[in-house]
């Protein structure tokens, strides 16, 4: 796709949202089931069912998908897409592109061996490798712009409230 193309899909749907904020709210939504024998959770993604259990080091088999990659996977495709819209949209030219993340976790928190080790990620680190010709101070503009507009990496680094809550289920 070519930055005109890109722009004409985009067009009337930023038109849209200028002249009416609120159509551009929209709830996203994720849902699973817990599994009934073992310790995991199929998550619905809307391709295929994925089911996510304990990482390795916390005691699981590695069958199961672990949700801090699942996490990790999250910001690599949306990175990937943003910087992919980004770099069409400032038409710099990228023959070939590549992403990943990766991110330290100590196990102790979430085991609850250690109660001064943190539950989660103490860092993330996400890299773009690029095979372009386009000069430095547009790849600046890029990455710049692709970590403005990236989604979970937004979410990520500026951790949004969450609400939490167990409700009983009352058959019958």
């Amino acid at each position: 796709m070519d930055a005109a193309t890109l722009r004409a899909i985009q067009a009337p749907i930023k038109d849209r949202y200028r002249s009416d904020p609120e159509a551009a709210c929209f709830t996203l939504r994720a849902n699973g089931t817990l599994d009934g024998e073992g310790i995991a959770c199929k998550v619905e993604t809307g391709r295929a069912l994925a089911v996510a259990g304990l990482h390795p080091a916390t005691g699981g088999t590695g069958l199961e998908l672990c949700s801090g990659d699942m996490l990790l996977e999250a910001l690599v495709a949306c990175a990937g897409v943003t910087l992919k819209a980004v770099a069409t949209a400032l038409e710099i030219p990228l023959r070939s592109g590549a992403v990943s993340a990766e991110g330290d976790l100590d196990f102790r928190g979430t085991l609850g061996v250690a109660k001064d080790a943190p539950v989660g990620f103490a860092q993330i680190r996400l890299v773009f490798a690029v095979e372009t010709d386009a000069p430095q101070e547009k790849l600046d503009q890029l990455l710049k712009l692709t970590e403005r507009y990236c989604v979970v990496y937004q979410t990520i680094r500026n951790g949004p409230p969450v609400e939490v809550m167990l409700r009983r289920d009352i058959e019958g």
